[in-house]
């Protein structure tokens, strides 16, 4: 049977990572002691070494390319419908109801 995601905080990845590096913990007995992958612990790392503390926003903290992708959609997502509203306009206009 397929296990679920798990998905964890910024806080709990923050302070993995910190077991690791301030603490002096292998990767694996970091792993045992929180339950997680050791892959996961070297993927938190590295995303920790390149970005620092800001390496995990989560959902209320997007970084600067997620927030104009989503902008980009939002504005992508309006164009498209005023254009519908268009069509729709020049349609009944091209040929009214008698």
């Amino acid at each position: 049977m397929a296990r679920l995601r798990a998905t964890y905080t910024a806080e709990f990845k923050l302070r993995a990572v910190k077991m690791i590096t301030d603490q002096k913990l292998s990767v694996a007995e970091a792993a045992r002691r929180l339950g997680v992958s050791e892959n996961v612990l070297h993927e938190w790392r590295k995303a920790h070494r390149g970005r620092g503390d800001a390496a995990f926003p989560g959902h209320g903290n997007p970084s600067p390319a997620d927030e104009e992708l989503r902008q980009l959609r939002a504005e992508n997502a309006r164009l498209r419908a005023e254009r519908d509203l268009l069509k729709k306009a020049a349609a009944y206009f091209a040929n009214p109801p008698t």
